[in-house]
């Protein structure tokens, strides 16, 4: 598929395979170009190789560092600031939602995730070229 029909590109990070790849295959049918890494150190990763990416959608907890760990460590990079996130989680408690409104994060989903409500998030985001829109 070539680039210029793509929306944006969007960092999947979960240390669950199964559900990465779940929600990467809902997201291209979409449109997007997903990007997917089962930890933090290889989303870093991801985002150095994919500078274009336009927002990171993280799990909470996982086993080497947390989600809140990657939003902390973009928040304090220059260039990555402001790059919109999405936290995931079926298991965030108030203190863990503290820190997130701290950390500007756009959403926190519950898993598992509302496909309806997370394409309505990105669609309001994101809205498709009218082009698209009219096919």
């Amino acid at each position: 598929m070539p680039t210029s029909s793509l929306r944006q590109q969007i960092l999947l990070v979960d240390d669950e395979e199964e559900a990465l790849l779940e929600l990467a295959e809902l997201l291209e049918n979409e449109g997007f170009c997903c990007h997917t890494a089962t930890s933090v150190r290889s989303a870093l990763q991801q985002l150095t190789r994919h500078p274009d990416v336009a927002l990171v959608i993280t799990d909470l907890r996982m086993p080497e560092e947390s989600g809140l760990g990657l939003v902390q460590r973009l928040r304090d990079h220059t260039a990555r600031q402001h790059l919109p996130v999405i936290v995931m989680s079926g298991h965030a408690d108030m203190d863990d939602v503290s820190d997130l409104l701290r950390l500007q994060v756009l959403d926190l989903f519950r898993k598992p995730i509302y496909h309806a409500r997370l394409l309505e998030t990105l669609e309001n985001l994101f809205p498709k070229p009218l082009m698209q829109a009219v096919k």
